[in-house]
């Protein structure tokens, strides 16, 4: 099945009783039971809820699992994936990552035995150094947020098998419309369904995808036990917006493309981030691994002064200074203040991560109304 079927009709079964061709929002907390333990497949709705099911089963659909499962945040999925650990065990991480990843990890696991690795991930021997017996746990984001790097999956998942440790890639921001990890041997791919999934800045959610049945189990068992499930209607939002993520993602990187080219070729502009350029040192295995290269862009002016890149954050009309990413309308981002903040400002620094960088959630909207925008506040 081609991706825009796929996308239009994963876990879109009319529904049996009316024939509604969306699936209805089953707004129930409880299921009756015709006796003790007879019932219709639900028992309770943190359990199960069959708006729920039908989401979890179009994500497995998109991402070419064979198991979804939906949360109430990308950081709640997050959460589950690292529950499966015990204190002792250790997480290579890479360094350039969502902050809220990072604040999830140090300031609320650490302090129950776990130890992470922090490292540049574009390069496969520094997880190759950090692997010792106490090493359950690869966690990959590419492109990264929100430098834009690239982490090569397919590289990492013949470590992870090597040395029988579980992979698990945060593909929030190529989308499965771009990248599908578990084709590429990841264990699971998570996705904060709050940025391209649902698409229109409307939800919150998260989401877990992946092919092991007894890893399912286990991470179901999370699911249900900690009780971070999305309601019915969030499902909803979400199932309708995988319907439309195909056309929506063609634009997004339509857009991202001119975008990345204007600001590259802007006399005030210092350095870019996408991925998409090829000089990029991501650049080869990006393009093997991904279908395009997303709307996703950093940059820094030649005035580094945080108060250069404040103003002109204030200055754009159709980018809305907001924090988060992957709707229709175009954002425009301040890592050291917003999403990365509660990152220690020398990690970032060593990292990359300036106080003057920016970043573009690039939307659906009209480039040249854009590249416009961008051209007035720049100044």
């Amino acid at each position: 099945m081609k991706l825009a079927t796929k996308f239009i009709h994963a876990g879109a079964a009319p529904d049996p009783s009316t024939g509604a061709i969306m699936t209805p929002i089953y707004q129930t907390s409880t299921y009756v039971q015709s006796a003790p333990g007879q019932h219709k497949g639900f028992e309770y709705a943190r359990s199960q809820n069959p708006t729920r099911k039908a989401l979890e089963e179009a994500l497995a659909v998109i991402e070419n699992g064979k198991y979804g499962l939906a949360f109430s945040s990308g950081v709640a999925a997050t959460d589950a994936v690292i529950k499966l650990l015990q204190p002792g065990d250790e997480v290579i991480a890479g360094n350039d990552m969502y902050g809220g990843t990072y604040r999830l990890f140090t300031k609320v696991f650490e302090k129950f035995g776990l130890k992470f690795h922090y490292i540049d991930m574009t390069d496969v021997n520094n997880v190759r150094k950090h692997i010792n017996s106490n090493t359950k746990l690869i966690w990959a984001e590419t492109p990264t947020n929100p430098l834009i790097n690239i982490t090569d999956i397919a590289a990492m998942a013949a470590i992870a098998r090597e040395h029988s440790l579980l992979l698990c890639v945060d593909n929030t921001f190529a989308s499965p419309y771009l990248q599908n990890p578990l084709d590429l041997g990841a264990d699971i791919v998570m996705h904060s369904s709050t940025k391209y999934l649902g698409g229109h800045s409307d939800v919150i959610q998260g989401a877990l995808v992946m092919n092991d049945a007894a890893l399912r189990e286990k991470l179901y068992f999370l699911q249900k036990s900690c009780g971070a499930v999305p309601g019915p209607m969030d499902c909803f939002l979400v199932l309708r917006g995988i319907k439309t993520l195909h056309v929506r993602m063609q634009r997004h990187c339509e857009n991202g493309e001119k975008i990345a080219h204007y600001l590259r070729n802007h006399s005030k502009i210092a350095k870019v981030f996408w991925c998409g350029f090829e000089d990029h040192p991501g650049y080869a295995i990006a393009k093997k691994q991904m279908r395009g290269f997303g709307g996703m862009i950093s940059f820094t002016l030649k005035d580094e002064s945080e108060k250069a890149s404040i103003k002109l954050m204030s200055s754009t009309k159709l980018f809305s200074l907001a924090e988060s990413l992957g709707g229709v309308e175009s954002l425009i981002n301040h890592p050291a203040s917003m999403t990365h903040a509660s990152i220690p400002r020398e990690e970032r620094i060593k990292n990359g991560l300036t106080d003057s960088l920016m970043r573009l959630s690039v939307g659906i909207e009209d480039a040249d109304d854009l590249i416009a925008d961008l051209e007035q506040a720049i100044g």
